[in-house]
């Protein structure tokens, strides 16, 4: 079960003298860059619905960082990015195959079913919580291809970073996309956390999506610095004119779009997202270093990104409580830390000393 820990509203513990809030990068601020930007948008009258000249902007400038024309859809959640992307993969009867662990599956309330109007998604198990090729080959290979009453294989949905703070390397993905393409499916990715993956792979933004093969990525901002925008970017030119309609269908087609636009390009002017998530990255990795030699405390999966699962005893866990630090439960003995942009070695040490003091 889910629980926030601290997370109750006007909770302020006593002995707290500031907040320690590993509960999620969805509690951070908004990056000044983007508040100028946003500022800089509002000023005077433009266009509605897209036809302002800073939306018009957007197009070129993600075509320039990924290295291909690009369609860009700028939108209010990722849960409306990835439900809204990949009702353009699949008809209504279409099979959506993705990890047993991956948001659209745990933690969108269907969002994805809804918008494609009943595709199924057919969770797959995987080791380090990514997909595996060899297993999305064996569920196609006996899912009833052309059979009627069954779902019909039709997309893949790869979360990158995966919701345990794992990143797909590049050799899992061409291997993915191998056996997709070899069935005639098409790959979503669910980037809410992609600057971060990028950042641990030390690679182009091209090479980590149409590259190898992916169709159309979610891509998050809001968690790294964004106000209230994130993105769906095409790469396949025939899913474009298709996905304008269920955008706007959706409730999607901002009406003052010049402000998520603003916020968009100023998210990568200048790689502000990858410096971002590398500050991200690298307090997630300092604190899962200082673990090392806590009796009883460990790592439950390995630190790609900016996410930290640590299993620990319960009188561990009760222990950060009553010291007010904030997190996310996961289960029994199980919790989740997630670094921000915004965050602070000093935050990342104060909770190392906490979980070192003794009972």
């Amino acid at each position: 079960m889910t629980n926030l820990i601290g997370s109750e509203p006007g909770h302020v513990h006593a002995n707290a003298q500031r907040v320690i809030d590993f509960r999620s990068d969805n509690v951070a601020s908004v990056s000044p860059e983007i508040i100028a930007a946003t500022l800089a948008a509002n000023a005077g009258t433009a266009a509605p619905y897209g036809d302002d000249q800073v939306s018009a902007m957007l197009n070129d400038r993600f075509s320039e960082v990924f290295e291909a024309k690009v369609t860009v859809f700028p939108i209010g959640t990722g849960t409306a990015a990835n439900a809204l992307a990949l009702s353009a993969l699949t008809p209504p009867y279409g099979a959506i195959y993705c990890h047993s662990a991956a948001h659209i599956h745990t933690s969108e309330a269907g969002a994805t079913e809804l918008l494609t109007g009943g595709a199924k998604l057919l969770p797959l198990e995987g080791d380090g919580y990514h997909l595996q090729a060899s297993a999305l080959a064996n569920a196609v290979a006996t899912a009833g291809v052309g059979i009627r009453n069954r779902s019909q294989p039709a997309a893949v949905s790869l979360t990158q970073a995966t919701e345990f703070g794992t990143v797909y390397r590049l050799d899992e993905l061409a291997a993915i996309a191998e056996v997709a393409r070899s069935h005639r499916l098409k790959i979503h990715m669910d980037g809410a956390r992609f600057a971060n993956a990028l950042v641990t792979l030390g690679c182009s933004p091209a090479a980590a999506t149409w590259r190898v093969g992916v169709d159309v990525l979610s891509f998050g901002c809001t968690k790294n610095g964004g106000l209230n925008a994130d993105a769906i970017v095409v790469f396949n030119p025939d899913l474009v004119e298709d996905l304008s309609y269920r955008i706007r269908r959706g409730g999607h087609t901002w009406s003052k779009m010049r402000f998520p636009a603003a916020q968009l390009l100023a998210y990568v002017r200048d790689e502000l997202y990858l410096r971002s998530a590398r500050r991200a990255n690298d307090l997630a990795a300092r604190l899962a270093a200082n673990i090392a030699g806590i009796p009883g405390v460990g790592l439950a999966a390995p630190v790609d990104a900016n996410e930290v699962y640590l299993a620990l005893p319960e009188n561990k866990i009760d222990q950060l409580i009553k010291n007010g630090i904030q997190f996310l439960r996961r289960g029994p003995r199980l919790i989740r830390l997630v670094c921000r942009f915004d965050g602070s070695e000093e935050d990342v040490d104060n909770f190392i000393t906490t979980l070192r003091v003794p009972e």
